[in-house]
């Protein structure tokens, strides 16, 4: 007996897995962006939003800093110890002094490494399995960084309570919770490395609450020559294009013809 025909039922929408081809779960990446995105702009403009975002500078913080860090390790210099305050501000201090290269190399890296963490995070961000392992990697180094090197209290809190938060999420948190939370961090520490580098032409700058006219432009000035608007202007330069780079790669990424096999 002939079977009646069935209507033909829609697949169901779902949310990329980690068998996903590239394409698909770079497409899947591009959306959960655009929605940390706006999120960010939304969060940016009503009424204690920015207590919700205050975490994520935080963050941004520990990543300029940390930069640092790694730049006097790199250097020679030794890395001493951090501090994060609650202005979300924060200093980086080195064991010995150097010469003018590394002084200078150091003083470059807290923008510039924020602003290539921020596009490495907008590429990893783009699978599942990725998102996961960011989450974990940033939480077990943020908990190293605080055992390590960050010596004030309110750093050491804040920061610690941060890395067990991101690794829990990273460990138990839904795919898609994982991936939005990887490309919110993107997001913010893109925009962070911004905002932090457009500080510079401000001519106050404020350190723990405290006035201070030394910034990382002015000690790159004393070093190399040229204004430090000049310097500021190049590692803003620098930070755009690796946000373009970043989010060309996942685009293509995304417009890649998925391959079949038969």
């Amino acid at each position: 007996m002939p079977q009646p025909d069935l209507p033909e039922q829609d697949e169901p929408v779902r949310s990329a897995t980690a068998g996903d081809s590239p394409a698909v779960a770079a497409a899947h990446g591009n959306r959960l962006l655009l929605l940390a995105l706006f999120t960010s702009a939304i969060l940016w403009n009503v009424p204690y939003g920015n207590y919700v975002l205050y975490p994520f500078k935080l963050l941004a913080t520990w990543l300029h800093e940390g930069s640092h860090g790694l730049a006097m390790l790199i250097t020679g210099a030794g890395f001493d110890r951090m501090e994060v305050y609650r202005d979300t501000s924060g200093l980086a201090f080195a064991k010995a002094g150097i010469g003018t290269a590394g002084r200078s190399l150091i003083a470059s890296a807290g923008y510039v490494g924020t602003a290539l963490f921020g596009a490495l995070l907008l590429v990893q961000g783009r699978t599942v399995r990725g998102s996961r392992v960011v989450l974990i990697a940033v939480g077990a180094l943020l908990v190293l960084s605080v055992a390590l090197f960050v010596r004030n209290g309110f750093g050491a809190a804040a920061l610690g309570l941060l890395g067990v938060t991101i690794g829990l999420i990273g460990w138990k948190a839904s795919e898609s919770v994982a991936g939005f939370i990887v490309n919110l961090f993107a997001a913010q520490s893109c925009i962070n490395a911004v905002l932090d580098i457009r500080v510079l032409f401000s001519s106050t700058l404020l350190v723990n609450g405290k006035p201070t006219g030394s910034s990382d432009a002015h000690t790159l000035s004393s070093l190399l020559g040229g204004p430090p608007w000049l310097w500021a202007s190049l590692w803003l330069a620098l930070s755009f294009a690796a946000f373009y780079l970043a989010l060309r790669y996942t685009r293509l990424r995304a417009d890649a013809p998925a391959v079949t096999r038969d």
